[in-house]
């Protein structure tokens, strides 16, 4: 004899665990690559965080920001990491050039974004300024990038990065100062370097 019950059609109101955290992976790449200093190491930092969340699904859901939740797991992952390894590694231009030419087009310009095609130059400028960012970001310690990327790219205030990384305001503030005291000293430096060819 069959069953009568229909099956219960899924929740719509609650997403799982899997679907909140698809919707932040493009944003969680994009800052553990400028943690980790390559894609390769930024999959293998996001996979690793994705399995730690995923042994409590239940914390990640429940957290009033989860794309705060997950950077935060994103953070402490490419630290041990680094860790590890004792070493950090800094981003060659040349591997970037070929990372680009085999992802293809990805996050840059073109029809429908709202650039004008006549100045667009294949998003080489931004790939660029992101190779920059990804290697600047790579000299300060992770704790220090990670209040940077909070606070001047993901729009935290002082208050809310110190919050998510779990120290003090003052802490948080004077890792924020350290690091673009240092970020301008690189820029100097580099500015240095190129009128001095």
């Amino acid at each position: 004899m069959a069953d009568a019950t229909p099956p219960s059609p899924p929740s719509a109101a609650s997403p799982s665990f899997d679907e909140v955290f698809c919707g932040l992976l493009p944003r969680l790449y994009r800052r553990a690559v400028m943690l980790a200093g390559s894609r390769q190491s930024a999959e293998d930092v996001v996979h690793d965080a994705y399995l730690k969340l995923a042994a409590r699904p239940q914390r990640f859901l429940a957290h009033p920001e989860p794309y705060a939740y997950a950077f935060t797991a994103v953070l402490n992952v490419a630290r041990d990491a680094h860790r590890k390894d004792r070493r950090q590694v800094l981003v060659d231009a040349m591997e970037g050039m070929e990372e680009v030419g085999a992802g293809g087009a990805r996050g840059g310009g073109g029809a429908g974004s709202g650039v004008d095609p006549a100045s667009w130059d294949g998003g080489m400028e931004r790939r660029h300024a992101e190779w920059e960012a990804v290697r600047m970001l790579s000299r300060l310690s992770h704790r220090q990038a990670g209040i940077v990327i909070l606070v001047d790219l993901d729009g935290y205030t002082i208050d809310q990065a110190a919050q998510i990384m779990k120290v003090h305001r003052g802490t948080a503030a004077r890792h924020r100062r350290r690091a673009l005291d240092k970020l301008r000293g690189f820029l100097v430096e580099s500015e240095h370097g190129r009128a001095g060819r």
